[in-house]
């Protein structure tokens, strides 16, 4: 599923990092916080890799 604003693929970019050990988990707020821990590699990746052109740069919560 891809990230449906730019600030989600922000943070998923952060905990991805997180996730691989390129940077601290520590470092984390918020969002990627919580993408960090209740998400795995692979589905980071898959929003940390979306293309930006077109994106909100954050969308409501439901």
């Amino acid at each position: 599923m891809p990230a449906k604003s730019k600030a989600q693929q922000r943070a998923a970019g952060a905990a991805l990092s997180a996730k691989r050990g390129e940077t601290k988990v520590g470092d984390l707020q918020g969002a990627s916080k919580q993408m960090y821990e209740s998400m795995s590699e692979d589905e980071l990746e898959d929003y940390a890799s979306t293309d930006l052109d077109g994106l909100p740069e954050h969308v409501e919560d439901d």
